[in-house]
């Protein structure tokens, strides 16, 4: 390790990743829970990101910064946006390194013709899905976790 690097990590205790790789656990345990209130994805330009507000999601692209906002603020700030979402938690705590819970939900979706945004934190996966398809994605997922407990 270079000392430039090791002067800047010095202090700074890594740990191993936390939270459940298994995916039928995380299916299983998955446990939905849909946010109340419409959220809305929109971009402001990197150097007028509003300090008013409190986003869900901040995410910088070079062509703007992109919010993940309540529709509420968006409204009250003027900011557009073409996309009205709800926000689903799956509260199981999944790590960031485990593989194949998006792609079976994505797939399990994309069968249903439902739209869905996925962002992973550290300790949980947020799904944003059209304000629309907000009651049938959580049947969706409540029947996918159902069945791979039945499974067992």
């Amino acid at each position: 390790m270079s000392p430039i690097v090791r002067s800047i990590f010095s202090g700074i205790r890594l740990t191993k990743m936390s939270g459940e790789t298994e995916l039928s656990t995380l299916i299983k345990g998955m446990k939905p829970q849909l946010q109340a209130g419409e959220y809305v994805f929109c971009t402001v330009p990197i150097d007028r990101v509003p300090t008013d507000i409190e986003p869900v999601c901040v995410f910088r692209e070079v062509e703007g910064t992109t919010l993940i906002i309540t529709k509420q603020e968006a409204d009250r700030l003027s900011i557009p946006y073409s996309f009205v979402a709800a926000w689903i938690i799956l509260t199981i705590h999944s790590s960031l390194e485990a593989v194949g819970l998006t792609a079976a939900i994505s797939h399990k979706l994309a069968i249903a013709g439902i739209s869905c945004n996925l962002v992973a934190a550290y300790y949980h996966d947020h799904l944003f899905v059209r304000w629309q398809d907000a009651q049938p994605t959580m049947e969706i997922l409540t029947l996918m976790s159902k069945d791979e407990t039945e499974q067992k």
